[in-house]
């Protein structure tokens, strides 16, 4: 039974592009085709059943000798990557399923093309489906309500599956397709995405934890700002708001300051955000130390934290000018995936002591007061996070899909009522009840946190943020955390943010600074130099494991707008584990290892180099600070130990004449060189501008002169086979260096006056 072009049924096996993908498929299990999606490459997997539940897992066939790589949920709120080959290997708690095979329809040959099929399992009415495998090597779907009152014997659109030889045209398309088709959620590039994310930030929480302050805040921004690394965005987390303590239980869990079984008791400020302690009727503390932090600071954005529920333990019932929210004790009830992964001490104790959940139908005005309130403090967005907690309240509320979505759908009226740049940062939300419930959320924590000391944390975090990135990047901006700028693992998260594409900041102690490291980060004025794209692995690391299996590099590629990057790191020795069911060490000592790159890794470079490309490249390895003028097709070799990396920019050699090339590399002391690069034109004698003419005249005449458009200020960089003749910035003509043996031509930009000022660059050659 063909199914689409590329996807069939054949003799109970399914099959894609000419490969069997499971073998023998139940007879209660339907594929139908992804019709009107404008897509014929998808098709979606549904499920019958005897009786009516509101728990079923479905077989769907064998999975065996194919290659994948999935995100699943290791604990509630967070997901990791998984590989492996066949069922049994998949985790309970999948959300995104990436198979690899090769297209057999000619027969099977060493040139095959290689084949991605994106499995993603949906939300369908009330019900959510998430992937699993069993000892039979079974793919299963678990399809859940979250209430025994809401029961179904069936689900038609419960995965949808899409296949093609691009991967990440595969899950973009697949993405696309499933936003036409769910009406439910728009992909990012619908979305607005809110201002801060191209300025440097500063984030209380490792600094202060809930013990953070006015008077903190305030020492926090002068420290950095001092240091020549001003904080253009503030996240004020957890610390700020009214709580009732719980009750000292033995049993009452406390982390790093947050008493999870707190609830919240009124919308604003805690007394520790009273100017000196003392309230002022007039003015609000928290609009007090915003409006410090903008006037005396130049900070642009501030945000402040609050949970999905409120506090940790959502709002208390009937507190005092929160009646009218109508707060009720609910008891949280994991479903068994979750439970079969990592337990959650958040859970521990909620389960105990309950939750204050809000009224469905009261939580939109709970939002609107609690952040109409905060806006006029001068408040700008906020980061919500304990998000999916809500998913194990929908006992009573039609389950966790409607509850979800009636709290997101509240939230974001909210948000956009209050916040206009769409100020809101999506934390500890990994669950796909929220993923294809927001319209209007664009930017989403990408990994568990970044954990200061714990020294099992910081490799994963890396390949977790990257692997996730794949999944979640299509839906919203991936942020990859807050670090620390002075720690032992500083500049492996700093060179790794500066691949991600992600907002930029920090959650240093006050005075516990590296200003060196910051500063290529940075720039002056507290922009950043954002990649385009959602970081995400290479092509060649998909399903091979970096984490874990001690031979594998981790490379993550991104777009700047005229080169590309690839960030290499090693990330062996730590993961989360099965058995112990938390992430550990696994290996004391990682070995040393040895990769190679290329500049087909970076997966989008051919679309910014211009069809006129041939593939050469001049790379730029900031590390070492080597230049190397690269054919097509050939790659440099990479040694790194654990905890080490390596950035490599690809810029696509321009030929400007059979004896003249050049390529702009960028900024070379920061992080993202070529981020600062931001147009190239070149202008060839015989067509060259009147005004470029007579500004550039020299002893001899010029070939070409290259204008470029440079954000940001230092020692550029760019490569020219031609000792040039003359270098302009700015207008102004500037002194330069050139290397022959390297064709490496650089000279120093000087700091603008102005903000996120633009340099106009010629350079004669």
């Amino acid at each position: 039974m063909t199914v689409t072009p590329n996807i069939s049924v054949n003799d109970g096996n399914l099959v894609v592009h000419g490969k069997t993908i499971l073998k023998g498929l139940p007879d209660n299990i339907v594929l139908t085709p992804g019709s009107g999606l404008g897509l014929v490459s998808g098709a979606f997997i549904g499920a019958n059943a005897d009786h009516s539940k509101s728990l079923h897992v479905f077989p769907v066939g064998v999975l065996e000798g194919l290659r994948f790589m999935c995100c699943f949920r290791f604990k509630l709120w967070w997901m990791t990557q998984r590989m492996g080959t066949c069922g049994k290997d998949i985790p309970l708690e999948t959300q995104f399923m990436l198979v690899e095979s090769k297209d057999t329809t000619e027969g099977e040959h060493d040139d095959s093309p290689t084949i991605y099929t994106v499995l993603l399992p949906l939300l369908e009415g009330q019900f959510r489906a998430a992937l699993q495998g069993n000892d039979k090597n079974e793919l299963e779907i678990c399809l859940e309500s979250g209430d025994n009152a809401v029961e179904t014997n069936q689900g038609l659109s419960l995965v949808y599956m899409h296949a093609g030889t691009n991967p990440f045209e595969v899950v973009y398309q697949a993405v696309k397709a499933l936003e036409k088709h769910m009406q439910s959620f728009r992909h990012r590039e619908e979305k607005k995405l809110p201002s801060f994310i191209d300025w440097f930030g500063w984030c209380t929480w490792d600094a202060f934890y809930t013990d953070v302050t006015a008077e903190g805040v305030e020492e926090g921004l002068r420290s950095l700002s001092k240091g020549g690394a001003p904080p253009r965005f503030l996240i004020i987390d957890d610390g700020w708001q009214q709580i009732g303590a719980a009750a000292k239980h033995s049993n009452c869990v406390v982390q790093e300051g947050a008493q999870f079984a707190n609830r919240l008791t009124g919308i604003k400020e805690n007394e520790k955000f009273q100017k000196n302690g003392k309230k002022d009727d007039h003015v609000p503390g928290l609009k007090i130390v915003v409006d410090e932090a903008k006037l005396h600071h130049n900070v642009k954005y501030v945000y402040v934290w609050h949970a999905l529920a409120g506090y940790w333990g959502g709002v208390k019932p009937e507190a005092a000018g929160m009646e009218h929210y109508e707060s009720a004790l609910a008891y949280p009830v994991s479903s068994p995936g979750v439970l079969g992964n990592q337990p959650d001490i958040v859970m521990d104790s909620l389960a105990v002591h309950g939750l204050g959940l809000v009224h469905p139908k009261k939580v939109f005005n709970f939002y609107n007061e609690l952040h109409a309130y905060l806006s006029s403090c001068g408040v700008d967005g906020v980061k919500v996070d304990v998000q999916n907690i809500i998913e194990t309240l929908g006992a009573g509320h039609g389950g966790r899909v409607s509850l979800t979505r009636a709290y997101h759908q509240a939230l974001e009226a909210s948000i956009a009522r209050n916040f206009p740049d769409n100020g809101c940062i999506a934390c500890m939300c990994h669950n796909t009840d929220g993923i294809y419930s927001a319209k209007q959320t664009s930017v989403v924590r990408a990994s568990d946190d970044f954990y200061p000391r714990d020294p099992a944390s910081h490799t994963i975090h890396i390949s977790s943020v990257a692997y996730n990135s794949l999944f979640l990047g299509e839906f919203m901006q991936p942020d990859w955390d807050m670090f620390h700028s002075l720690h032992p693992a500083a500049d492996y998260h700093a060179a790794a943010r500066s691949v991600g594409g992600c907002p930029i900041y920090v959650s240093d102690k006050p005075g516990n600074h590296n200003f060196e490291l910051l500063k290529k980060l940075v720039l002056p004025d507290g922009s950043v130099l954002r990649a385009q794209l959602p970081g995400r692995p290479t092509r060649d690391c998909l399903f091979v494991d970096p984490a874990r299996d001690g031979i594998s590099l981790l490379k993550i590629w991104n777009m700047n707008k005229c080169t590309g990057v690839v960030g290499i790191f090693n990330c062996q020795g730590a993961g989360w584990c099965k058995v112990a069911k938390k992430t550990r060490i696994h290996d004391e000592s990682p070995g040393t290892l040895t990769g190679s790159v290329q500049a087909t890794d970076v997966d989008a470079l051919a679309q910014a180099a211009g069809v006129d490309w041939n593939g050469e490249t001049v790379v730029y390895a900031h590390r070492s600070g080597e230049v190397i003028r690269l054919p097509k097709g050939v790659s440099l070799p990479v040694t790194l130990k654990v905890l080490e990396y390596e950035l490599f920019h690809f810029c696509p050699l321009k030929k400007i004449t059979a004896k003249i090339s050049f390529a702009p590399i960028g900024l070379l002391d920061m992080f993202n060189t070529g981020g600062a690069v931001e147009n190239l034109e070149v202008h060839l004698a015989s067509d060259t501008k009147p005004e470029l003419s007579t500004s550039l005249s020299g002893n001899r005449s010029p070939t070409a002169t290259i204008a470029l458009k440079v954000k940001g200020c230092g020692r550029f960089g760019a490569y020219s086979s031609q000792h040039p003749l003359k270098c302009k910035v700015g207008g102004a003509k500037i002194d330069f260096e050139y290397e022959p043996a390297t064709g490496l031509l650089s000279f120093a930009i000087p700091v603008p006056e102005e903000e996120v000022y633009r340099w106009e660059v010629e350079i004669q050659v």
